[in-house]
């Protein structure tokens, strides 16, 4: 994610912190070094949810890029969703189920250590950051909180994932999805109601965000289930330019200007076998750093991802998400047939929803 600084790896996924939970951090220093405290212990736990769900998620095989925390939690940036309902439920589930561990893991330690009184003066009097014995209650129970909040029953909450994981059992994927995008718009509404009748202003926020989230989902799974209708082949377009390795990023730029293909093909003269591929992105890059003097060798990419004339367009979609392209090429036999682009794959899309 734009703006995040890594902080470290772990099982391979980068856990990053964006620069406005940096500036959330200076906040609550005003408060103190136990409120300090407090936000980074909070938001330690946060990133065990999201790793739990992350560690999961690649046990289907789901690559997890990124972690990154963000003032109002964190999100896990993964490459694809998995569409099996129930491989849906055990990677929504499992974010609240490592708070609730936490809950239980550690209840008598506390009850033991402060008793009965201390223990759930959180809920009696309210949360303190009086004493450290305060602070670290505090910490306990907002697992508790973290897990509750995220198990309602409406997008992009876990509750939400779960929800449509059991009713995708019944019905089906896009429908089930409705529902709890529509769940989520309610709990939205709600929270922004709340939120302006007592003046809470992180309320208003969470509730802008949910909304936004909930619809943003709609619209990728109304987008995933309309192109799993379409494979590669019918939207692939058999007129395309090819490049050899020895062109210069002048011609590039000449062909890219004159026609509508920015994505090559790189092919030997003699054999017609494919040996590299350059995206827009490289071409770029190419010329900043190198000129129009030097040649596509230099700039080319030896090793992609391609595509066959049978993949669904989901799957493309998948493809280039995973590899942070925008386009890539399509062999048949070893020989490449064309270049498909992400404006393909938006342009079925379109046409289709304006059949709607």
């Amino acid at each position: 994610m734009r703006g995040s600084i890594r902080l470290f790896k772990i099982a391979g996924i980068s856990i990053n912190v964006h620069i406005t939970f940096i500036l959330l951090l200076l906040f609550f220093m005003y408060g103190g070094i136990k409120a300090l405290f407090l936000i980074t212990a909070i938001f330690c736990f946060v990133t065990l949810h999201e790793l739990s769900h992350s560690l999961v998620a690649q046990k289907f095989g789901i690559k997890v890029k990124e972690i990154t925390l963000l003032p109002i939690g964190g999100v896990a940036s993964m490459s694809k969703m998995t569409e099996k309902p129930s491989e849906e439920f055990l990677i929504s589930i499992a974010g609240p189920l490592l708070n609730i561990f936490v809950v239980l893991i550690f209840y008598f330690p506390l009850y033991l250590w402060q008793g009965p009184e201390k223990l759930f003066s959180f809920f009696t009097s309210g949360p303190s950051l009086a004493t450290w014995p305060h602070v670290v209650i505090y910490i306990y129970w907002v697992n508790l909180i973290l897990a509750a909040f995220n198990l309602i029953p409406a997008f992009p909450m876990d509750g939400g994932r779960i929800l449509r994981s059991i009713l995708a059992q019944r019905m089906s994927f896009r429908r089930a999805t409705k529902i709890a995008v529509n769940f989520g718009h309610i709990f939205a509404l709600l929270f922004g109601y709340f939120g302006l009748m007592r003046g809470h202003i992180f309320l208003i926020i969470i509730a802008i965000f949910i909304y936004m989230a909930a619809s943003s989902e709609g619209m990728q799974v109304d987008v995933r289930e309309t192109l799993k209708k379409f494979t590669v082949k019918d939207v692939i377009s058999r007129q395309f330019l090819t490049l050899q390795k020895d062109a210069t990023l002048a011609k590039v730029l000449e062909l890219v200007f004159h026609s509508h293909q920015e994505d090559f093909p790189i092919v030997e003269e003699d054999s017609g076998r494919m040996i590299g591929f350059v995206t827009r992105k490289d071409i770029i890059n190419g010329l900043h750093q190198r000129g129009t003097s030097s040649n596509v060798e230099s700039i080319m990419r030896k090793k992609f991802p391609t595509l066959r004339e049978s993949d669904f367009l989901t799957n493309a979609q998948n493809v280039m998400r995973e590899h942070n392209v925008r386009a890539l090429p399509v062999l048949k036999l070893g020989r490449v047939i064309g270049v498909i682009t992400i404006e393909d794959i938006t342009r079925v899309y379109s046409v289709m929803a304006e059949r709607k």
